[in-house]
């Protein structure tokens, strides 16, 4: 009896280290757990089906990163291998499986061979990215690793995405980005499943792509003057400033994003934001805007205000002129070529955040408004975005826009972003649940729950943004609204707004962890969301992302500070984490705390003569958190007082 309990207590102890290593972002529909582990060996080999040149390529990107890491020399073979331990499969059913889909696939590990099956080679894709997740952190590296035990624990998987729309936005205009920094922004992307990348390539800072019709818009458009500090409170550039900070795709960049995406099983949505944020369109061709004047790319100074109560409106002119047929020429010849160069169906015309203050000057759109019978100039923008809609379906596409597109109307056959929320009670939701019931498809982006460009934690440790969105929220991100149906929803999609940032490293920052939560609310069913199970699965997700050498935020582990008033005149502080398990230190006497200081475990007052608070978090030992000081000041001025 004695011999059995030990035999059990030993099954039990191996089965709870392979769960342990099961922790797979966005978490698949179903999981099996085995016995037993594969292993990779130098006569590992992966097969692929003969003729299948998707399926090849998706077998050539395996090789490449396990030959890289295991310094093992993995062939790539057509046909179905048999024989030998250690070999990879990637299968096509003959007969489609209706609950994979196009994307779905089904992961097979066992101590003899992995197999990979699906309908299409993107569900071979993402069974691969999946399989890779199963195997070691030094998978993820770039040379090759030293006593590496190259094995993944047996398990089947099958898997489906929720959405097929699962999106990420990059603004390349408020700052630039190289083609080489697009793709490794697109090969971070695709670890974790995302298949939309939404290319925001124009704005009042830039005109980042080529077209051949208009050289201007790159010559002139593409430039601004360099600003260092915080976006928006910039000085305005003189004269003598060189305006040589910028840059631009050549179509023949943009051609080589567009395959580099194909061949990773994403689409570009490339987006031309109109009538309003086309400053850098209207600083090169000034005769599209309504009020005459000298322009110039914007380089980061203030050109709009943002009352707290009201509509906000422009101190330079930067919206399109809706009355001029000069801009409707002028867009027919941007969309020619810009549906020529994307392949994927929908065009996105942006329509957001328009000015409206120099339309209400101006003679000619007081003019179209009295020829077209158009009652207020939210009519004007929908007139606006009907010709636009028949310019870019004219050329073989669809069109896309924020959720501004539905105000006065919006064309038949127009999908809708969903966006404008957070103030008041608005949900970013409620766009798109009012364009879904109207009938249009819609991708839910709303910035109270995707906005990535938002905080991350306390704003005394990030760049100063107008609002603050905790992982945790995002991780609530549920892209379907009560009472509508879901058939219109194509999915979900975070948005990294660039004003402050300036480098690929802190577009990484920015983006991760917060872009596993979002993956996993638009991959993975509803019902399998666990906040707690999820954190584990992050935590091994981070070693993944340190040994790819992609920088992410800790935030997670740094608590949000609050202060209140004590007493007359006193403050009292709460230190509160969004994840459990973390443990915050603290001091007041302008010290450095680590893990032997005090111990937060309840509001603290503080002290009468302190002038700062130092914080630091640790999690089962080990700091996990970054140092934090704020003053008292501050601590006060949140307290109110």
């Amino acid at each position: 009896m004695k011999r059995i309990v030990i035999v059990l207590l030993f099954v039990a102890i191996s089965t709870h280290a392979v769960l342990a290593q099961i922790n797979i972002i966005p978490q698949p529909v179903e999981i099996k757990t085995g016995q037993g582990y594969f292993k990779l060996n130098p006569n590992s080999g992966i097969s692929y089906p003969a003729n299948n040149t998707d399926a090849r390529r998706v077998a050539e990107q395996l090789a490449q990163q396990l030959s890289r890491v295991t310094g093992y020399k993995i062939p790539v073979l057509s046909g179905i291998m048999t024989t030998g331990l250690g070999n990879i499969t990637l299968n096509i059913n003959a007969n489609l499986d209706p609950k994979l889909g196009n994307e779905g696939y089904n992961l097979k590990v066992n101590e003899t061979i992995t197999t990979i099956t699906a309908n299409s080679a993107a569900g071979l894709f993402y069974g691969v990215q999946t399989f890779k997740q199963l195997l070691p952190d030094e998978i993820e590296g770039m040379v090759k690793a030293e006593n590496i035990q190259w094995q993944a624990p047996a398990v089947e998987i099958t898997d489906y995405p929720r959405f097929g729309w699962r999106g990420l936005m990059l603004d390349v205009s408020r700052h630039f980005f190289n083609k080489e920094e697009v793709k490794r922004y697109i090969d971070d992307m695709v670890k974790y499943k995302y298949n939309i990348l939404h290319f925001h390539l124009t704005d009042d800072q830039g005109w980042r792509i080529e077209i051949k019709s208009l050289p201007k818009l790159t010559e002139v458009g593409a430039w601004n003057v360099k600003k260092t500090g915080r976006f928006g409170t910039f000085s305005k550039p003189d004269s003598t400033e060189p305006r040589d900070y910028g840059g631009f795709y050549t179509q023949e960049d943009i051609s080589e994003l567009v395959q580099y995406a194909k061949d990773r099983f994403v689409n570009i949505v490339p987006e031309i934001d109109v009538p309003g944020h086309s400053l850098a369109a209207i600083a090169s061709y000034p005769e599209l805007v309504s009020t005459p004047g000298k322009y110039y790319v914007n380089s980061g100074e203030k050109f709009m205000e943002w009352p707290p109560k009201g509509h906000f409106y422009g101190l330079i002119d930067n919206t399109l002129n809706p009355a001029s047929e000069k801009v409707y020429t002028f867009l027919d010849k941007v969309f020619t070529e810009i549906a020529q160069l994307f392949p994927f169906e929908y065009i996105h015309m942006g329509g957001d955040e328009t000015a409206r203050n120099f339309w209400e000057k101006s003679a000619e759109i007081k003019a179209l408004m009295q020829k077209e019978k158009l009652k207020n100039l939210d009519e004007v923008q929908a007139y606006f975005v009907t010709r636009v809609n028949k310019i870019i379906n004219s050329k073989g596409k669809k069109m896309i826009g924020w959720d501004e597109i539905l105000d006065g109307g919006l064309t038949p056959g127009a999908a809708v972003m969903s966006w404008r929320g957070g103030q008041a009670g608005v949900s970013g939701m409620s766009g798109g649940a009012r364009a879904a019931k109207m009938g249009h498809e819609v991708v839910m982006t709303p910035q109270d729950f995707v906005y990535l460009d938002y905080m991350q934690g306390d704003e005394i440790m990030e760049p100063k943004v107008y609002a603050s969105l905790r992982m945790k929220k995002v991780y609530s991100f549920e892209p379907i609204p009560e009472g509508v149906d879901p058939k219109f929803i194509k999915g979900g999609q975070g948005n990294l707004w660039t004003e402050q940032v300036y480098n690929l490293r802190q577009l990484q920052y920015m983006t991760w962890p917060r872009g596993l939560a979002l993956s996993e609310a638009v991959w993975s069913p509803k019902s399998s969301r666990n906040w707690s199970d999820f954190i584990t699965r992050v935590e091994d997700q981070l070693a993944r992302l340190t040994m790819a050498g992609t920088k992410y935020s800790p935030a997670m582990y740094e608590p949000d500070i609050k202060a209140s008033k004590a007493g007359a005149n006193g403050v009292e502080v709460q230190l509160n984490t969004e994840i459990d398990g973390v443990d915050v230190y603290y001091s007041f006497d302008n010290s450095f705390p680590d893990n032997y200081y005090p111990k937060y475990t309840a509001p603290v007052t503080v002290p009468k003569d302190a002038e700062q608070l130092r914080i630091v978090s640790y999690r089962n030992g080990r700091q996990v958190g970054r140092p934090m000081t704020i003053s008292v000041a501050e601590l006060r001025k949140r307290a109110g007082l």
